[in-house]
């Protein structure tokens, strides 16, 4: 039935209804309005969970609850590539010590940087506390520099947010500053120098920081968490360039670029979660999974509510943001899991190259020969065939594509890692490479297959229209 044709139909027309039902549409809206709004505006229609305005207090409310255990109440992080702050626990707080200083830090084998960190690590390592757990957090200052510690996303008293100037003075070199606060939530927070932004956090002064629930509605078997981040390191240098605005040449997950990332393993059947920071200086990056559909659970404002969750490849991850997906492994095999801005999985070198694609160098190269011996036109049909040539590259650099893969060279690099879903584990180190089971894995087509399903691959090739009705 056309759409005329419904509206003409049984005497009071779809026009009558609308317009019948518009003053009453609008005037339930309008009474509706500020409500709704104030419900969906975090602290409108009553105040947020321990803040100062539901306790009538000057500040957060800092009440706390015994801390925390592994295992007992949370399912530990696990952070590939990474590294945990320790803690302990005095008079029934988490006392953890954090201590930025110069690290050299290998993004993949054969490229190493002097970077600003903490405890020896680039990016810092993964804090990890539960819901009303009390934290204490010692930060100590080696750095040449005045640093300070921002707890991004984390309800707090004002004087312990971080920001230098701000909040507090900050901390002079040889300097050890208390932060000490009540973690009135759950979900995924970051933490960064919030000092000369610019230079530290583009040095690597940045983390993780994860709240686990105190009476979780589910538990999952795998909890990983990756931050993003890039970088500008050109061939030989031996620091990242921290005034770099827009052409970065290192990208990272969990500052190691590919093939220096470890996998991410899970046992067929498990419930993953895979926790997403970026603080990347300047890039958003949409971070895709293949052979998977998942649901965003999570941004570093906490948990989506269940009806407002759906379905998703593809992950976009802002700056300066988290995001945390969920999914049941339920496919074995090898999946990529990237940043599908494609400039974001090559590494140094890729930048500022003439585009020589289509090139026919023709008697060119026999020529140039002989002023230059050795020479060869490379680029004409891709980047891919440079990858496998195994090309001598300047001191402290790495090629600009991948590395070895089970059946061929893997021609992406930076920000790719693979998702390594298995049968049958004993335990969650690195399985090698899958075993595709007979008949599932795409090969050259053989002659007969050719001929029976009628596929000539010399003859012209064919696209039919895409409106068939034009």
């Amino acid at each position: 039935m056309s759409t005329r044709q419904s509206e003409d139909t049984g005497g009071l027309s779809r026009r009558n209804l609308l317009v019948a039902g518009t003053s009453v549409a609008t005037a339930t809206l309008l009474a509706r309005s500020s409500t709704t709004a104030a419900a969906e505006v975090p602290g409108a229609a009553q105040p947020r969970p321990y803040s100062a305005a539901s306790t009538g207090q000057s500040h957060a409310n800092q009440r706390a609850l015994p801390p925390g255990l592994p295992k007992r109440d949370y399912t530990p992080v696990v952070v590939p590539n990474g590294a945990k702050l320790p803690w302990k626990v005095v008079d029934g707080v988490k006392v953890f010590h954090l201590i930025a200083e110069e690290v050299e830090h290998e993004f993949a084998p054969g490229l190493k940087a002097r970077c600003w960190g903490y405890n020896g690590h680039v990016h810092g390592p993964l804090i990890e506390a539960v819901e009303l757990d009390r934290v204490r957090i010692y930060v100590t200052n080696r750095l040449p520099a005045p640093t300070t510690a921002h707890w991004h996303g984390i309800l707090l008293p004002n004087g312990m947010d971080g920001v230098g100037g701000l909040n507090q003075k900050a901390i002079p070199p040889g300097e050890t500053f208390k932060y000490e606060f009540t973690l009135h939530q759950s979900g995924t927070g970051m933490y960064h120098s919030h000092h000369d932004e610019m230079t530290q956090i583009a040095l690597g002064m940045t983390g993780m920081f994860v709240i686990h629930p105190r009476n979780p509605a589910r538990r999952v078997d795998r909890d990983f968490v990756l931050m993003l981040h890039e970088w500008r390191i050109d061939p030989g240098a031996q620091r990242p360039n921290p005034n770099e605005m827009t052409e970065f040449n290192v990208l990272t997950m969990n500052a190691r670029a590919f093939p220096g990332t470890d996998p991410l393993v899970a046992r067929k059947g498990d419930r993953v979660r895979i926790r997403i920071g970026n603080l990347s200086p300047m890039d958003h990056h949409p971070i895709h999974l293949h052979g998977y559909q998942f649901r965003i659970t999570e941004t570093d404002g906490g948990q989506i509510p269940q009806a407002a969750q759906w379905p998703e490849t593809t992950v976009l991850v802002p700056v300066g943001s988290t995001r945390t997906i969920e999914f049941v492994a339920d496919e074995p095999g090898d999946w990529a899991m990237h940043c599908h801005m494609t400039h974001h999985v090559m590494n140094q070198m890729g930048h500022g190259l003439p585009n020589m694609v289509g090139v026919q160098p023709g008697a060119l190269d026999a020529k140039v020969r002989k002023l230059l011996p050795g020479y060869m036109t490379m680029g004409q049909s891709g980047m891919a065939d440079m990858a496998e040539m195994g090309m001598a590259v300047p001191k402290n650099s790495i090629p600009m594509l991948g590395g070895p893969g089970k059946h061929d060279y893997i021609t992406m690099g930076g920000m790719f890692t693979i998702l390594k879903v298995r049968e049958k584990l004993q335990s969650y180190k690195d399985p090698g490479w899958y075993d595709n089971p007979p008949g599932t894995l795409t090969m050259n087509a053989t002659e007969d297959e050719l001929r029976r399903d009628g596929i000539d691959v010399k003859g012209p090739s064919q696209a039919d229209p895409g409106d068939p009705g034009a």
